[in-house]
């Protein structure tokens, strides 16, 4: 399979690099990382239990700074959700047969298909990935993706990606029930991402008093807006959810928590944002989710980054 990644940020990098072991894949990056790409390949490395025993491992894409008139049998979008408008104008100037969104929030699989004609699937990536610098990425989890339908149900596109995913060695699932496991993911983020990050402590600390049941809220509240949206997803399997991620990488950093230490716009839209605006068609009230979506908004605008 040929394949674009579009977004060779982290997980972009990481995802494109153990694709390319397998098959012909080009990188769409920043200028620093298709310089390092282009003059000595891409070094992915692992550290910790269980990470460590799969890597090093060398690939050698194709790089290019410029998304455009790019044809491949599949386009993997990596970008920041707040870049997918652009992102989708870009490939809408290419040929492609399926277009795989891997982007934290939702929203971003219709943005991509009111401009690319090609077919869009959902999708989530549950490896951890870190940029250590220009040319090299570290695995500092492994874990799987999940990829569907964007609106659920069986596609023979995406039993193909999966089987493409599969033979790069890459952990993966063809589920039916995208719109589920979207609103699971968002339910997931909502309750950790924008407390860590305006606590700046570690996934852990919503398993703990007082910030536990500060986050249980924020997702109970996102639950109830996917039942409203139509989409089954309890306030039990959020909350377990939840907390089963705040567990198995207590000790990380979540990406919105990275994004303010490093004073970079973050992904509140998309997540605690969209769930927010989701609720105000539905008529539902969202206290917890809209209070911090203010917060992170506020913290934005006071460093003009939005």
């Amino acid at each position: 399979m040929n394949a674009v990644v579009f977004g060779a940020g982290s997980l972009g990098s990481l995802v494109g690099g153990l694709l390319a072991r397998e098959h012909d894949v080009t990188l769409v990056a920043r200028a620093d990382q298709a310089r390092a790409v282009s003059e000595s390949g891409l070094q992915i490395v692992g550290a910790g239990e269980g990470v460590a025993d799969e890597f090093p491992v060398h690939s050698s894409p194709s790089v290019t700074t410029d998304g455009t008139e790019l044809n491949a049998d599949l386009a993997v979008v990596t970008v920041k959700s707040f870049d997918t408008a652009a992102a989708a104008a870009a490939l809408s100037t290419g040929s492609f047969d399926a277009v795989l969104s891997l982007q934290n929030g939702m929203g971003n699989e219709a943005t991509l298909a009111a401009r690319v004609d090609a077919p869009v699937l959902a999708g989530t990536a549950t490896y951890g990935a870190l940029l250590r610098e220009p040319g090299v990425v570290e695995c500092t989890g492994l874990g799987e993706v999940v990829l569907g339908a964007r609106d659920g149900g069986p596609s023979t596109i995406a039993e193909r990606v999966g089987q493409a995913f599969a033979a790069a060695g890459i952990e993966t699932t063809v589920a039916e029930d995208m719109p589920r496991r979207l609103w699971e993911k968002i339910a997931v983020n909502a309750g950790i991402n924008a407390v860590t990050a305006l606590t700046e402590t570690e996934n852990g600390a919503v398993l703990e008093a007082p910030a536990n049941e500060l986050a249980r809220t924020a997702t109970r509240e996102t639950a109830r807006v996917a039942r409203e949206c139509g989409v089954s997803l309890s306030d039990r399997a959020a909350l377990a959810a939840m907390e089963a991620v705040a567990a198995a990488t207590a000790a990380n950093t979540s990406s919105m928590a990275q994004d303010l230490l490093a004073d970079r716009r973050t992904e509140i839209d998309a997540i605690h944002g969209y769930v927010v605006d989701r609720a105000a068609e539905t008529g539902l009230d969202v206290p917890t989710v809209r209070t911090l979506t203010a917060l992170i908004r506020t913290w934005e605008r006071g460093r003009d980054l939005r």
